[in-house]
């Protein structure tokens, strides 16, 4: 007999709900789908590496009882990434993908924490904003397709950050159900082993506790979460203290960059009015966890603190504090949801126009951007162009001269090129020595091997080699050049330089005692 009473009509709650699954995850799922996309496009870039990119290559390439020895000279700051990449190398080859895919991975998943905050803290189109725009930013784009850490770090910077928000938000929610412990506990020993991590990849990425502290004294935490923040940074800290002490001792690596200038401010000025802008559309309030509490601070400090250790000892690169931009995108996110919000009541459809149409004018914007990053151009040299040069270039039995040093890598990531080629100002090899580079003879020694050859190909940087840069024996390797050899060929290619000498006169007695006597 059929019930009298009619089935209960689901509540609009109960039927909204496989809706809001389904928007929760495309806030997430499309930025990263987006910058996924973004760093796979043209991931070769042409087949060419730069320098930084030839030393991860070269490194990873080593076992690991080498890369140890090597950490003990210098490059110890980028240890565990290289030791990363060695694993990486040794499953499944070198090449251009295995080199740079774990930077589109970790740049696909810092956009999706972006994402995923914004979503959080101010609704899904300032998530969608935040993680579509992240994977634009110009440095993004860079460090997308880069074989170096800095991509890593910028990841780590965004789950750190969301699993800080996610254990306020659930510690603010367990207080107003009258809930227990829940996974608090979990929550901030993952929290501490992510930061511990981006610290051993990147030490300067340690700025970012005093931005998370920042954003719990805005959002006026309760004190047991400030205290178990307290425990998770300083468990972070102690890890990473051993490796700040002890590259410390490797600081000449650094000795390249030069001091801070005010044109070097324009860039980070530009950066904290983007996100002042964005900050004020989000309304921000004290006492509130919000996208303005939470990106801001993490913007900001990271950005002013690279600027107050480079008044101390020159360090301002913006590599250093990519992962800032975490929080550069969330604002962006929020003035985009801001902006959103505002408009729907007296427009709704236009009102979810804003974004597509944000979105399209900025892509059409840095598409000249996203086409100068995937060419070979946007490095400042091409390690395996120059290689191409020298298999064409050389004979066996040819001798072959790097100024600086440095140019070794060369030979290094592409060792069939110089085959027949002889190093002859090289004494020992960098992994016999545990350097990047080797260890080259006296000047002495170099002009002598010099004095003993008919031709000489000399791998350089394009252009005339910087005079800071200049050692006394690259100033000898000139100095025989210029006086006893005369250049035949010189090919210039992506910033690297191969230039053929034959020599000119008749052996001598012996080399000059010093370059001066050239």
């Amino acid at each position: 007999m059929p019930s009298p009473c009619p089935p209960a009509l689901p509540t609009p709650r109960h039927r909204d709900r496989p809706r809001a699954v389904w928007t929760v995850r495309a806030v997430w799922a499309v930025p990263g789908g987006w910058t996924l996309a973004l760093g796979l496009w043209g991931l070769s870039r042409q087949n060419s590496v730069w320098r930084d990119e030839a030393a991860t290559w070269q490194v990873a390439r080593r076992s690991t009882g080498d890369i140890l020895r090597l950490l003990e000279n210098i490059d110890a700051v980028h240890g565990l990434y290289y030791l990363l990449m060695h694993g990486l190398f040794s499953r499944f080859g070198p090449g251009t993908t295995v080199l740079r895919l774990p930077s589109v991975l970790a740049m696909t998943v810092a956009a999706i924490c972006v994402a995923s905050l914004g979503n959080r803290l101010a609704g899904p189109w300032a998530g969608l904003g935040g993680g579509l725009g992240f994977g634009l930013l110009p440095a993004v784009q860079f460090h997308l397709q880069e074989g170096r850490p800095y991509a890593l770090v910028a990841a780590g910077a965004g789950i750190s950050t969301l699993l800080l928000v996610t254990a306020v938000q659930d510690r603010a929610g367990q207080n107003r159900a009258g809930r227990g412990r829940g996974r608090r506990p979990a929550l901030w020993v993952a929290y501490g082993g992510t930061v511990l991590v981006c610290g051993l990849l990147n030490w300067l990425s340690l700025m970012i506790l005093p931005a998370h502290l920042a954003t719990l004294i805005w959002a006026r935490a309760a004190r047991p979460i400030r205290v178990r923040w307290a425990m998770a940074a300083t468990g972070a800290v102690a890890g990473v203290l051993p490796l700040i002490l002890f590259t410390r001792t490797q600081s000449d690596q650094v000795s390249w960059i030069p001091p801070l200038a005010w044109h070097m401010l324009i860039g980070p000025a530009i950066l904290l009015a983007i996100g002042a802008l964005g900050a004020l559309l989000d309304r921000p309030r004290t006492g509130r966890l919000s996208a303005a509490s939470v990106g801001l601070p993490l913007l900001a400090i990271p950005q002013l603190g690279l600027v107050g250790l480079s008044l101390i000892q020159p360090l301002f690169l913006d590599r250093y504090v990519l992962f800032s931009l975490v929080g550069l995108a969330l604002l962006i996110g929020a003035a985009i949801g801001a902006a959103v919000r505002a408009a729907r009541p007296r427009f709704p459809r236009a009102s979810r126009m804003i974004l597509p149409v944000v979105m399209g004018v900025a892509t059409a914007a840095l598409t000249p951007q996203l086409l100068a990053k995937r060419s070979p151009d946007s490095r400042v040299d091409d390690v395996l162009a120059v290689a191409d040069d020298i298999r064409e270039l050389a004979r066996d039995g040819d001798a072959v001269l790097y100024i600086p040093a440095a140019r070794r890598d060369t030979r290094l990531v592409s060792p069939g090129s110089f085959a027949g080629l002889r190093d002859i100002a090289l004494a020992q090899g960098p992994m016999e020595s545990g350097t990047l580079k080797g260890v080259e003879k006296s000047p002495q020694r170099i002009g002598a091997a010099m004095l003993a050859q008919d031709r000489i190909l000399l791998v350089t940087d394009a252009g005339e080699p910087a005079p800071r840069l200049s050692t006394q024996r690259d100033r000898m390797k000139t100095c025989v050049l210029r006086e006893h050899f005369t250049a035949t060929a010189d090919r210039q290619t992506r910033g690297r330089r191969v230039t053929v000498y034959a020599r000119v006169d008749a052996p001598h007695d012996g080399p000059p005692r010093t370059a001066k006597d050239c």
